[in-house]
């Protein structure tokens, strides 16, 4: 399977896993000159701006290794631009979210700053 559909496959997995939880997806796929941001969702006032890391094992490295210094920064510039367009300013967190084979989903709240 072609690594742009494992891709999209692990955030529509991450997406259903969110709503389930209690989110609303506010967009998925955003995307801004300085990069993507895979979902935007809310829950209880917060927006969680969320990087998802589909793998086809875990025995090499764990999902979050692969979100590493300019990945982060990447993502920092696209929600600053992201949050311009928003008539409000809603209280931001970054987090990961890992999905391995047989749909097992690793959410990390507050992964990075």
């Amino acid at each position: 399977m072609k690594a742009s559909l494992v891709g999209r496959r692990g955030e529509a997995q991450a997406a259903d896993y969110l709503r389930r939880r209690g989110y609303r997806i506010i967009e998925a796929g955003y995307r801004s000159r300085y990069g993507e941001i895979d979902l935007i969702a809310e829950k209880r006032g917060i927006v969680a701006i969320v990087e998802v890391k589909t793998r086809s094992g875990d025995r090499f490295a764990q999902a979050l290794e692969a979100v590493d210094g300019p990945k982060r920064r990447r993502i920092r510039l696209t929600a600053l631009q992201w949050l311009a367009q928003q008539e409000r300013e809603p209280q931001l967190r970054f987090d990961v979210i890992e999905v391995y084979p047989g749909g097992k989903i690793n959410h990390i709240e507050n992964a990075f700053e």
